[in-house]
């Protein structure tokens, strides 16, 4: 791995962060949202220096689609460095309702001081994510209503907005912000993969290949199983794909394989969990 370049930093992000810096210090706590199947590539690096001193608890959405056994090793390894986490399944609304009273609990100091002095606090929160981190879905969750323009594709949300989420809770989200340069292109290619990088702006075919040799790698079954293929240990990445061109009947005029249209399949069915419920990314050892 490793070939495949990736990088896009589109000049609405540099306004996203100015913006984040503007109004951080409007906000009481601030909600990271994380994709579970990439929870370290999903996590922008540039957010521990924007969101310095703010309380944070990161969410991670999309844990219908990730390796519920890695679920667990996150959960624990986020326990482990005392930060506050949730796992969320923003499409069917599992866990969502435990989120405000989370934050109510992270902030009861906040409130017990206010209570103390005879006035009604009002919280209010920021949400902060890379693109396609499920942050807009889980805002119509949290306003049970189609509050936020949710869509599976990266730079939907333009410009920053308050929401009411109760009478004394409300929500600055802000669009979705990568960082200007990934140092580690698997990063780039993870944050790919889940759609987080504009598919305009990537090899398709090349990142379909990539995703073949990390299925090959920690999920051969599943893959097999998706695309009825036989024992693929030992096949090169290449092979497989030109297997299951064959097993789909992506195939053009003189029996070449139409590797655009498979690279399609495989990137959509992988981003809807059709292949399985699958994590790129496990906590680092030893922690």
């Amino acid at each position: 791995m490793g070939n495949l370049q990736i990088q896009w930093y589109p000049g609405h992000m540099t306004k996203t962060r100015r913006y984040i810096e503007k109004n951080i210090g409007l906000v009481d706590l601030v909600i990271e949202v994380a994709d579970a199947r990439v929870v370290n590539s999903s996590r922008n690096p540039d957010f521990d220096r924007l969101l310095a001193n703010k309380k944070r608890l990161t969410v991670l959405t999309k844990r219908d689609l990730a390796d519920d056994r890695i679920n667990k090793a996150w959960e624990a390894y986020f326990k482990a460095i005392g930060q506050p986490v949730l796992f969320l399944n923003t499409t069917t609304g599992q866990g969502v309702s435990d989120l405000l009273p989370t934050v109510r609990n992270l902030l009861s100091e906040e409130l017990e001081r206010a209570k103390a002095k005879g006035m009604t606090k009002t919280i209010r929160l920021m949400m902060c994510g890379v693109p396609n981190s499920g942050k807009s879905t889980l805002i119509n969750a949290l306003c049970k209503r189609r509050a936020a323009d949710a869509q599976d594709r990266p730079g939907v949300t333009r410009g920053g907005q308050w929401y009411t989420l109760q009478k004394d809770v409300e929500l600055l989200d802000t669009p979705g912000i990568l960082w200007n340069k990934f140092e580690d292109m698997q990063v780039g290619i993870h944050l790919a993969l889940t759609g987080a990088v504009s598919d305009e702006v990537v090899d398709r075919e090349g990142l379909a290949l990539e995703l073949i040799e990390i299925l090959q790698e920690k999920y051969p079954r599943q893959l097999e199983e998706r695309y009825r293929l036989p024992d693929i240990t030992g096949w090169a990445p290449l092979e497989i794909y030109e297997e299951i061109c064959r097993k789909r009947g992506f195939l053009l005029k003189g029996n070449d394989f139409d590797y655009t249209r498979c690279a399609a399949v495989l990137l959509d069915e992988f981003r809807g969990g059709k292949i399985g419920r699958i994590s790129l990314e496990v906590p680092d050892a030893g922690v």
